[in-house]
């Protein structure tokens, strides 16, 4: 029996929604969403085309010049009564989130819900503060003014897994800048997006300063490939993020990109067994294992490596798999057959290279796209080591931990990646722990957590995991041009 609510059936939406109201088009065609534990159909969207995707760009940049002009502290205000409006919803946003994506009911509420709402709350305290001019003295004499101007109009393209708080990451640092907004949401998890332009409308931002298209990869290339839009920021795989940054090459255009991960916890000789192997399980089997950030590499001393084996392997195979609307739930589907089809194909070649599935990676008998959560040893050459599996599969790797730095082997482990996102250390000393933290060649680093994200700091990648900053002032930086004025 499932336990979704009804409150999120049968969700439609428009193909766009431009300068404050949603825009039925009779000729568009539609997008059916349907729900990834039961196959039952969720709702509908139109697939937004050239007409839709130009007027969706023409209000935001109709919107830019005025909202350009409110004041740093009125925009900061804006995005806080953003947060607070999301908040006021956030057991409907998080039903839906489970609804649409799988995610288990015991983790969307922070996990999809807060997250955002965290973000944006940060951006409210951040913005009024923001040095958009300052002064300095000139090197010939005289004084420099120095001033942060919007970059423009922003097409933002967001990803399914955790598609609110990436909006959130967008719109908080564009908003912020004095940038307007064309979102283009994923084509897996758009109906969230009709309670988030509710929230906007209530939060009183004006119409055109933030615009949505729905539709697939054709909507998203239109909208990239777009001459009114100035800036791409986009979230997704390594893949889709190279198109993307070449198209904008092409045009001489901004582009932010946050990318695939295959990230790292090491867990160093004295990390206690207790309290470590929950914040392991945690890191990687959040969200169904759909995390960009999730910790898929546990990277374990060869002193220790059978009590932490031993204890991984029960604890994964002790996770409970079914509907993710069951508050018990721990692990629910993945988000289409495709999805579930790729991970049973790194779980299965996992053998053939040597490694050996320790636990888990069978197909549940049931409806819906589910794998069970799989624990697999292998080394970190293999492929399921070195490919983001994008499901609930963790890899342990054991390292040589007996000569005078028992870090070094696990520090070139972890960095032996395309990837560069983020890593986590675990250990009894946290001074220990930040010292290999600081190894790592990655975005940011949780200690002795899965916190690998913080609402008020830069998150982002090394590496193939993307180029620029989400997050804190960093991210503000990002969506504006410097301008010397000297006298």
């Amino acid at each position: 029996m499932t336990l979704l609510p009804e409150s999120v059936a049968m969700v439609e939406l428009a193909a766009r929604y431009v300068a404050g109201k949603w825009v039925s088009d009779t000729h568009t065609a539609t997008l059916d969403v349907t729900s990834p534990t039961t196959g039952k159909l969720l709702g509908a969207v139109g697939i937004a085309g050239r007409e839709e995707v130009d007027s969706a760009v023409a209000a935001a940049r109709g919107a830019l010049p005025a909202w350009g002009r409110v004041s740093a502290a009125d925009r900061g205000a804006a995005l806080g009564r953003l947060a607070d409006a999301l908040a006021a919803r956030k057991g409907e946003l998080a039903d839906l989130t489970t609804a649409e994506i799988g995610s288990p009911r015991s983790w969307s509420t922070f996990g999809q819900v807060i997250t955002a709402i965290g973000v944006l709350s940060a951006y409210a305290a951040i913005t009024p503060d923001y040095p958009f001019s300052s002064r300095r003295p000139s090197m010939t004499a005289g004084t420099v003014e120095v001033r942060q101007l919007p970059v423009g109009v922003v097409g933002a393209i967001v990803p399914w897994n955790t598609p609110l708080f990436v909006t959130a990451l967008k719109l908080g640092p564009a908003l912020a800048a004095g940038c307007t907004v064309v979102l283009k949401p994923a084509p897996d998890a758009p109906l969230e997006f009709g309670v988030l332009t509710e929230a906007i409308e209530e939060a009183g931002l004006p119409d055109g300063v933030v615009n949505v298209v729905n539709g697939g990869a054709t909507t998203g290339e239109l909208l990239t490939d777009h001459p009114g839009v100035d800036k791409v920021s986009f979230t997704g795989s390594t893949a889709v993020g190279s198109r993307i940054a070449a198209l904008c090459g092409k045009r001489i255009r901004r582009c932010s990109t946050e990318l695939g991960g295959k990230s790292a916890a090491i867990v160093l000789p004295d990390a206690p067994v207790e309290t470590t192997v929950p914040g392991l399980v945690a890191g990687v089997m959040g969200n169904n294992g759909q995390l960009c950030a999730a910790l898929t590499r546990i990277v374990l001393p060869r002193s220790r490596y059978d009590e932490f084996v031993t204890a991984l392997t029960s604890a994964v195979a002790g996770l409970t798999v079914g509907d993710p609307a069951d508050r018990a739930t721990d692990v629910g589907p993945v988000i289409n057959e495709a999805a579930r089809d790729r991970v049973e194909g790194f779980v299965r070649r996992a053998p053939g290279e040597g490694a050996t599935v320790l636990v888990g990676g069978e197909r549940p008998d049931r409806p819906g796209w589910f794998v069970s959560p799989a624990l697999v040893a292998a080394t970190n050459h293999m492929e399921i080591a070195r490919q983001e599996v994008f499901g609930p599969v963790a890899v342990v790797i054991a390292y040589d931990d007996t000569g005078p730095d028992d870090a070094a082997e696990a520090v070139a482990i972890a960095n032996d990646s395309r990837y560069g996102l983020v890593g986590a250390v675990w250990s009894a000393d946290e001074e220990r722990a930040a010292a290999v933290a600081a190894q790592l060649l990655v975005g940011s680093v949780a200690i002795n957590s899965t916190a690998v994200l913080d609402f008020g700091s830069p998150f982002g990648g090394f590496k193939q995991s993307g180029i620029g900053r989400e997050g804190g002032p960093e991210g503000i930086a990002g969506f504006v041009e410097h301008q010397a004025i000297i006298r």
